[in-house]
C-alpha cells in the first residue's frame, strides 16, 4: 500500500434535520463503489422508500433502524467505511434533530473532520438553522476541521446569488466561533452533483467537489506522538500466593507509547516505578502504543486500583479545571444535584463552581452570569472535583482532555465535556 493510500480520514455529517446527511453519505458510498449489488437492490426495494419509483433512497444505507426508515430521519450513529485511491476513510453519520444532540456527541467525538450540512432551498436571507450553528459550535469545541456542503442546490436552481449569501452568512458563522480556515461547496447529494465528481452544473463553481475537499484534509491526530496515558482498567496477578507472583495493570493505551525500560507514574500519587514486562493475551512485548490493550508490570510494586492512571513524567493533576461543557439531559443542571465526573476509567465527585458564560444558539453571543444549564447548552464552565484529575486540556490530548458527567441518582449521562485550562 502506497503512503496515499494509508491515509486514515475520519469524519461526521453535522447539521439540522433534513438537510441530507444520510444521503449525502448514501451518495459517497454509491459513487465511490462502495458498495455491493445486493445492498444496491435492498435499498431500491426499500418498504418505507420516499424515492421515485426504481430509484434509490440513498439514506437507507446508514438509516438501519425501522424507526428511522419509517419516520424518515436519523436517532442513531451509523459508521461506514470505504476506501478511494488517495485515502480510507470512516464515515460517521450523527442525527440533526435537537432531541438527539447526545448522540451528535458521541459521533463527533470519534472524528477528525465535521461535514455541516445546510439545505439551501431553507435558508431566506442567509438566517441559519440554530441547530446548524450548535453542530458547528460543537464540533468547533471538539477540535474537528469544518467543511460546509451546501445541499440541495437544485431545488433553487442553483441560484448564486442565493448561494452567496448563504457562503457570507457561514462565513460570518466561523468569525464568530473563530474558526479560520474553512471550505465551502455547493452540492447536490440526491444526484451526486459536486459529491464524489465535479459537475458542470453549476458553471459559477470552479472549485473542488466535496470527496477531493476530505481526501486532501490532513487533521487526523497521531495519539502514539502524545504524551503516555495508560487508564487502568483491571489490577492483575500472575502466579498466585507464589514466590514468582507479581501484579499487573491491565487496560487500554490511551495515547503515547512504552518500551521496557520507561519510567512510569501513578498520575494522582506520584509514585514512580519502571516497566518491567508488557504482555498482551497471547505475547511478550518490547514495545506498545496508543490504541493496544495490555498488562504492564513494574520494577517495584505500586499502589494502584481501578480508576488509577499510569503516565510519563508530565502529567499534571488539579481539583480545580475550566472546560467546556455541552448539558445532554433533559433534566437541567440543579447545583444540589449530585453528579460524578468520569475520565477515563477514573471516577470522582464533582460540583460546576461557576457557570462563565453560556452560548446563545440564535447569535452565538456569550451570556455570562449564573444561568441554569438546560438541554442542549453549550457552556463554559469552572469545575470542581473531589479527587484531583489528570489536566490534559482537550486541544493537546482529546483522549484525556475529555469526560463526561453522570447523575448519581439516575446514573443518566447528563454533559459531556472538554478540558480548556485549569
Amino acid at each position: 500500500m502506497s503512503m496515499s493510500q494509508s491515509k486514515l480520514v475520519r469524519f461526521v455529517t453535522a447539521g439540522n434535520v433534513d438537510d441530507g446527511k444520510s444521503t449525502l453519505i448514501g451518495r459517497i458510498l454509491h459513487d465511490s463503489k462502495a458498495l455491493l449489488s445486493d445492498q444496491v437492490q435492498s435499498i431500491v426495494n426499500a418498504r418505507f422508500g420516499r424515492a421515485d419509483a426504481g430509484e434509490m433512497d440513498l439514506a437507507f444505507l446508514t438509516d438501519g433502524l425501522e424507526s428511522e426508515r419509517e419516520q424518515g430521519i436519523t436517532i442513531d450513529v451509523a459508521y461506514r467505511y470505504f476506501t478511494t485511491q488517495r485515502a480510507s476513510f470512516i464515515v460517521i453519520d450523527a442525527p440533526g434533530h435537537e432531541q438527539y444532540t447526545r448522540n451528535m456527541v458521541t459521533g463527533a467525538s470519534n472524528a477528525d473532520i465535521a461535514v455541516v450540512l445546510v439545505d439551501a432551498s431553507r435558508i431566506h436571507q442567509g438566517h441559519l438553522k440554530v441547530q446548524t450553528r450548535r453542530h458547528a459550535t460543537i464540533a468547533h469545541i471538539l477540535g474537528l476541521k469544518i467543511v460546509f456542503a451546501v445541499n440541495k442546490m437544485d431545488l433553487i436552481d442553483w441560484s448564486h446569488s442565493h448561494y452567496q449569501q448563504v457562503e457570507a452568512s457561514l462565513i460570518r458563522l466561523s468569525r464568530t466561533l473563530g474558526i479560520e480556515d474553512i471550505d465551502i461547496v455547493p452540492i447536490n447529494a440526491r444526484s451526486g452533483d459536486n459529491v464524489v465528481h465535479q459537475s458542470a452544473v453549476p458553471s459559477w463553481y470552479q472549485g473542488p467537489c466535496l470527496l477531493q475537499i476530505l481526501e486532501q484534509q490532513d487533521k487526523a491526530t497521531d495519539f502514539a506522538d502524545l504524551p503516555f496515558r495508560f487508564p487502568v482498567q483491571r489490577v492483575v496477578r500472575t502466579n498466585g500466593h507464589t514466590l514468582a507472583a507479581k501484579r499487573g495493570y491491565a487496560g487500554r493505551i490511551a495515547s503515547g507509547q512504552i518500551r521496557l525500560g520507561d519510567e512510569v507514574c501513578v498520575a494522582t500519587s506520584q509514585q514512580c516505578s519502571r516497566i518491567a514486562k508488557i504482555e498482551t493475551y497471547d505475547q511478550i512485548l518490547t514495545h506498545a502504543q496508543a490504541g493496544q490493550s495490555i498488562t504492564l508490570y513494574t520494577q517495584d510494586d505500586l499502589d494502584i486500583a481501578r480508576g488509577d492512571c499510569l503516565t510519563s513524567s508530565d502529567a499534571r493533576v488539579t481539583n480545580l479545571v475550566v472546560a467546556d461543557l455541552c448539558w445532554l439531559d433533559d433534566q437541567a443542571w440543579q447545583d444540589q444535584q449530585r453528579y460524578i465526573l468520569r475520565q477515563g476509567t477514573a471516577s470522582t465527585p464533582v460540583r460546576i463552581q461557576t457557570v462563565l458564560h453560556v452560548r446563545d444558539m440564535h447569535d452565538l453571543s456569550q451570556v455570562r452570569g449564573e444561568q441554569a444549564l438546560a438541554q442542549n447548552d453549550i457552556a463554559l464552565v469552572k469545575l470542581q472535583t473531589q479527587s484531583p484529575i489528570i489536566a490534559d486540556e482537550f486541544a493537546t490530548n482529546p483522549k484525556l482532555g475529555a469526560f463526561i458527567l453522570i447523575n448519581v441518582d439516575t446514573n443518566q449521562t447528563v454533559a459531556a465535556g472538554m478540558i480548556r485550562n485549569s
